[in-house]
């Protein structure tokens, strides 16, 4: 079980920084996650904000939304690097869809929580191969919290950690929801992917 150890108390230079992780496959609540511990920082009166990438315009432009609707006002951005511009005296920031940033990611999640910020990143960790879908796995080396989290398999019903491709496109970077993508447990996933 996760402890919002930063849940309550005021973020700053007079404070540590943290980097947490919500990683897993397609459908398994990671968007849902890193929205309620937005949710809980705002009821708890931290200045909050929150990016994703640009390239992510399939529910909303500026909006992170999780497949249940849930939504939250984010600012879409280009590259990483334009996150330390945005950020300005927050005391905690969001990221969704990590994966789909460049590798300065890593540096710039390490540059925010030196400063004293709470970083909350969610993404894919495995990409549709089931390989690791870099940055990543850089981040959860780096960060203080790693929360992997589990779909259910849409072909047998079992703990799902991998997220299968329905088409046959080839590019690692293919947007998508539930007629590109579904998720499996580890036999589903290697049964179908040749």
């Amino acid at each position: 079980m996760f402890i919002e150890p930063s849940i309550g108390k005021k973020q700053g230079p007079e404070t540590k920084g943290q980097i947490e992780v919500i990683c897993g496959c397609m459908f398994s609540g990671k968007t849902e996650e890193l929205l309620r511990r937005l949710n809980r920082a705002i009821i708890a009166k931290q200045k909050v904000e929150i990016f994703k990438p640009s390239v992510d315009k399939r529910y909303d432009t500026t909006e992170v939304v999780s497949h249940d609707d849930t939504r939250i006002r984010s600012t879409p951005v280009n590259f990483a690097e334009d996150i330390l511009l945005l950020t300005g005296d927050c005391d905690v920031v969001g990221i969704d869809e990590v994966q789909f940033f460049d590798s300065q990611i890593v540096s710039v999640a390490t540059k925010l929580a030196n400063q004293g910020k709470r970083v909350i990143v969610a993404g894919l960790d495995m990409d549709f191969k089931g390989k690791p879908f870099e940055p990543v796995p850089q981040l959860m080396a780096i960060a203080e919290y790693v929360t992997k989290l589990h779909a259910i398999c849409m072909k047998c019903g079992d703990l799902a950690s991998f997220s299968f491709r329905k088409t046959s496109a080839e590019g690692q970077v293919l947007l998508g929801e539930k007629e590109t993508y579904e998720a499996r447990c580890r036999k589903c996933f290697y049964e179908d992917l040749e």
